[in-house]
């Protein structure tokens, strides 16, 4: 992946395991314990066969010897006991060892749901552009249950199987080496199988986990677009598009899941075998009296403890492949490392900035671009100034103004703020320092006054009733049945554009930003509105240089300085003034939107 670097490659290589034991930080003593208990409980699994034929067993020498069973009695008593009370304490031990894998579980997700959720909020432009909104939201929710589910099941389910099938095979070898090998001598079948197994469901589990990305991106694009959906009447044909998703997710499910029944009935068949191999070859044993009767009824209490591992690790690779593929896409983001970062000498400016901007000889093309958006651009805006950029649609404007936060870097050139390149500072404090209000608008889903203090959650209401006049939109708030306090619906539902660009324009101008950039900000508002906002940014009570992309010669006509793009170059510089009197680009617009040349 783009977002992904060569260090970060080189940790992707780190096993699946080895990656959830380095998150298992801190409760890493609880697990080993919770395994050990696994161990334990799962021999003491021999405890009712053991005693079962040790009781039959002494019934028999009785029977056999014509003992008085009375005088035995205290033998079948404590044989009875040890019984119950093995029993209950095993358990005693299950109950306590499946709280232990849960809790772990729980805690390794808690943990690993904040990394990824840091490690997504501190990336770049980039890696937005290369992963859906959908797929991320499947990596941190079913992605990561499926993480949890191997800590709380999978793993245990291996460690139970290995170690009931060990415990039982070595107490068989132990009673009866012979009949212990004639059963053993199946279960290396069950490898075959299993393995041939794996290798087939494996990349069945990756499509079904790409099909459920998908399946929710669709989703997830359609219930965030359902004004355009209902605008365009297309609710049919969302209604299709999700269902046919939602066919190839279960098709896919069911060819996943129908693949364990080419191989279970191959299982089945050898597990069942064993009971046959059991009722015969030790039947053979104890006619000849090469078996007890108490060891011939432990064997047969036991043949379970044999067969069901085997039954078991059909499922138990199936789960695994299904922790494997979504483990696999968890981790990719988990090591994905964002490629604007603060360098190791940067600086920090905690102060506030003056504010100066300057772009010396900058080029930029995009990643997957062929030619460059941006060519030599050269300019200053001085502190205070106010600086706008002009341009038909696609010619830079926007790639322009997010270099300032380095939200992306330049190929050639600099971009500098106060006379230092912007990449030498600390991102936090570049950042702290730039109100950003775009044209494209997210509101999130809480009060106004919330939203408009976003970037200073200590405001006051006063000074957030100041900010929301100075973007032109106290009026409108007011007339809200809830005022300040009224619920904004998701990305701004109820509102108007230009509603939501003033509350965007106020939540930029409530940090008090050395930096203000705005991004077509009124092109939804009224012209008197739009007047009222520019008296407003001419009379800021701090200090702040505006840098300013519009399409409208009312924007402009104050600006100190504008700057006229095109094809990625600087083709006109100047005053509203100066840029009239040159008869070129700028006073063809101007002509264009007001029909005659004014100075």
């Amino acid at each position: 992946m783009k977002t992904v670097n060569s260090k970060s490659l080189d940790r992707l290589k780190v096993s699946r395991l080895s990656w959830l034991w380095e998150n298992m930080e801190g409760k890493r003593g609880l697990f080993i314990i919770a395994l050990a208990g696994t161990v334990v409980y799962n021999i003491m699994q021999l405890v009712v066969p053991y005693f079962s034929g040790r009781i039959v067993q002494l019934l028999r020498d009785i029977q056999e010897q014509e003992l008085n069973i009375s005088d035995y009695k205290n033998d079948f008593i404590r044989l009875i006991i040890l019984m119950v009370v093995l029993t209950l304490i095993r358990v005693i031990i299950v109950y306590g060892d499946c709280m232990a894998y849960e809790h772990v579980s729980q805690k390794t997700l808690y943990r690993i749901r904040n990394f990824l959720y840091d490690k997504i909020q501190r990336q770049d432009m980039k890696f937005y552009g290369t992963y859906r909104t959908g797929d991320l939201m499947t990596r941190v929710t079913g992605d990561l249950d499926a993480v949890r589910h191997n800590i709380a099941w999978v793993i245990r389910m291996i460690v139970e199987s290995v170690t009931l099938f060990t415990a039982t095979a070595v107490y068989f070898l132990i009673m009866n080496w012979r009949l212990a090998l004639c059963l053993l001598i199946v279960s290396p079948l069950i490898c075959v199988i299993v393995f041939r197994f794996r290798r087939s469901v494996a990349p069945k589990h990756a499509l079904l986990r790409e099909k459920l990305a998908g399946m929710n991106t669709d989703a997830q694009e359609n219930i965030s677009g359902n004004r355009v959906v209902r605008a365009f009447a297309r609710e049919d044909y969302e209604i299709g598009k999700f269902d046919k998703a939602n066919k190839d997710f279960e098709e896919t499910g069911i060819n996943t899941h129908m693949t364990w029944l080419k191989y279970f009935p191959g299982v089945e068949t050898i597990a069942n075998a064993l009971p046959v191999i059991h009722l015969i070859i030790g039947g053979l044993f104890f006619i000849n009296g090469d078996l007890t009767m108490g060891d011939y009824v432990a064997f047969s209490g036991l043949i379970w403890a044999l067969a069901n591992p085997m039954r078991q690790m059909g499922n138990i690779m199936n789960e695994f492949q299904r922790f494997s593929a979504a483990s696999a896409k968890v981790m990719e983001i988990y090591y994905s490392e964002p490629e604007i970062v603060d360098r190791p000498d940067a600086i920090p400016h905690p102060d506030r900035f003056k504010g100066k901007v300057e772009f010396k000889h900058v080029s930029f093309k995009y990643d997957d671009g062929i030619y460059p958006v941006l060519k030599d651009i050269s300019f200053v805006a001085n502190p205070g100034e106010t600086v706008a950029i002009i341009g038909e649609t696609g010619c830079g404007k926007t790639s322009l103004i997010q270099m300032i936060p380095r939200f992306f870097e330049a190929n050639e050139g600099e971009v500098l703020v106060d006379d230092v390149p912007v990449e030498k500072y600390k991102l936090e404090d570049l950042r702290k320092n730039i109100g950003l209000a775009t044209q494209d608008v997210l509101l999130y889903s809480d009060t106004i006054e919330g939203n408009i203090a976003y970037g200073a959650s200590t405001m006051k209401p006063d000074e957030v009733t100041k900010y929301a006049k100075y973007s032109a939109a106290a009026d409108f708030i007011e007339k809200l049945p809830e005022g300040y306090d009224t619920i904004v619906g998701e990305r701004g539902v109820g509102l108007s554009g230009g509603q939501k660009q003033r509350i965007s324009l106020a939540r930029a101008l409530a940090i008090k930003p050395s930096i203000l950039i705005l991004d077509d900000t009124t092109s939804a508002v009224d012209m008197e509105t739009e007047k009222v906002i520019q008296h407003s940014l001419r009379n800021l009570d701090f200090p702040c240089t505006k840098i300013i992309i519009a399409q409208r010669i009312s924007t402009t006509k104050a600006a100190d300085k504008i700057i006229v793009l095109k094809d990625g170059k600087i083709l006109e510089e100047g005053s509203h003034k100066e840029l009239v009197e040159k008869k070129g680009y700028y006073a063809d617009l101007v002509n264009l939107q007001i029909g005659e040349i004014s100075a």
